[in-house]
Parts: C-alpha cells; structure tokens; sequence
C-alpha cells in the first residue's frame, strides 16, 4: 500500500522497493507532511494520528463525512507549522491496531478498494504519482539498509528521508571497507544493531539545535528555508570530515571540545559497522 507517495526505488535484482510502505513493520508519511508540525517529537505526533485514526474509523465515507473529519481536524489540532508551503494533510492517521504503520486513511486499501483520494489537498493523481526525492538519490543498498536495520515509523520516516545522513554513512562504511556491503549483510542480527545504533542519532543526538524552526540541514522562516551551516572558525577548528552529518543532525556546537566529541561518537558508530561487517563477510 501506498500513502501519498508512490515512492519506490529498484533492487539489483529486479524487486521493488516501495520506500513510502516497506514493510508490515514500518512506513513512511514525511510527504504528507508528517514531521512538518510545529511539535514533530514522537509524542505528540502520536497523539495526533492515534485521535484522527479513530475518529475516522467511525465516520462515513461520503464526501460530505470527509469534508466534516477535515473540518473537525482543523478544529482540534495545533496547525502550527515548522514550513507554510508544505501541507500537513489531516487524511493521514495510522494503517493497522498495532499503529506500526502511517499512511493515508483514504487510500483504496484502507477502504475496501475505493479510493477516497480526491478530496484530499493534494488529490489522487498527484498522491498516486509522486515520487520523494530519496527515490532518486539513494541507491538500491542505501534503500536496502534502511528497510533491513529499521522496524519503527518514526525513526524511518526521519532517515529515509534525510538523504545526506544515509549516503554520508554508507560511503564512510565502504570506503574503509574497501567495498560497498552486499545487503544481504544488514539482514544480520549484529549489523542491524550496530547500523540502527547510528540510525538512532536522529532522535538522540545530544548537539541537536533545539530550535523550532530546524529540521534536518534545513531552516526554515515562513516560506522561505536555508541550508545549515557550522561556522568551524568561530570554533576554532578547522572543517570536519564528518560535516555534512552534522549538519544532517541540526547541530549546535558550543566550542571545539563538543566538535572533537562529537567526531567522536560517530567514528565509534563508523567503525563498529565497519568491525561487524568484517566479521560477517
């Protein structure tokens, strides 16, 4: 099943990868504006989907119902946004009792294949159609270690859309690898746990800019957004390896000695990879 993306990306051998629903273990919902709330931290957001899921499991489904669960949405939700032109669509809410999966509540498959779509912001063709931009720019293992190391929504959503963070990775692990892992290799239990630890800095990093207004490498004011950037010189340090992860992690250095340290934490999460990929070819 699909939500708003149609999202998927090719295997080496012929499979197709849907990045937006992977698995029965995990989804993703960042394009329908997801983690585009003011208040985006696991939390809230649950609240937020678990209230709309049941409300909308006892609506009908005629336009006028749909057109009356948005307004009731609307009415019972904080709009607040980190990004104006990016849509929060109300019709996303969780797929199964388990609440394992996001996605979209108006999707043929949650609907006894009657697709809803139409009266959503966007509408079915371009939900149907559109592809996110990791379905372009990471490569098939780059996709295959997401969906292999990761079975929680959230933190999936939050890397399989932050194309710097996993490219930047999977480059520093081949490079001293002295290849590029096959995927079957992420399938194994002691590589998942050493991937998904560095996965996990996503929501544990502890340089994170606090700010609202950050997500990822970006800021944002209203309309407009900007690239992040660490100014190494007022650190007095020189530019880190590790930069664009860093930035991928809104960092916030305070001075040189929180630099070092957190070069640290992640050449220890490089190079446990490394050592259990070894030990697993």
């Amino acid at each position: 099943m699909e939500g708003r993306s149609g999202g998927c990306g090719l295997m080496g051998s012929g499979e197709i990868l849907h990045l937006c629903q992977p698995d029965p273990g995990k989804s993703c919902g960042a394009c329908c504006g997801l983690y585009n709330h003011a208040d985006s931290s696991r939390g809230p957001l649950v609240e937020r989907l678990r209230a709309r899921t049941r409300r909308f499991r006892g609506a009908g489904r005629s336009p006028e119902d749909l057109r009356a669960f948005s307004a009731w949405v609307a009415a019972n939700e904080d709009a607040a946004k980190r990004y104006e032109v990016i849509y929060c669509c109300e019709y996303l809410g969780f797929l199964d009792e388990a609440e394992r999966r996001v996605g979209c509540l108006l999707h043929p498959a949650c609907n006894g294949g009657s697709d809803l779509r139409e009266v959503s912001f966007y509408g079915r063709e371009l939900c149907q159609g559109h592809l996110c931009p990791s379905f372009t720019y990471l490569t098939g293992t780059e996709k295959s270690l997401l969906i292999a190391v990761l079975e929680d929504w959230y933190l999936y959503g939050l890397c399989v859309t932050d194309i710097d963070f996993v490219k930047q990775y999977a480059k520093f692990v081949s490079d001293r690898l002295g290849q590029s892992p096959p995927e079957s290799l992420f399938r194994a239990a002691p590589v998942r746990q050493v991937a998904r630890r560095y996965l996990s800095l996503k929501v544990h990093w502890p340089f994170r800019d606090p700010s609202v207004n950050r997500l990822g490498k970006y800021y944002f004011d209203g309309s407009s957004y900007m690239i992040g950037r660490i100014d190494y010189g007022k650190l007095g340090c020189e530019g880190s390896r590790f930069d664009a992860i860093f930035v991928s992690l809104s960092s916030l250095f305070s001075g040189g000695r929180e630099l070092r340290r957190a070069e640290e934490i992640v050449e220890a999460h490089i190079s446990d990879t490394v050592r259990a990929l070894q030990d697993s070819l």
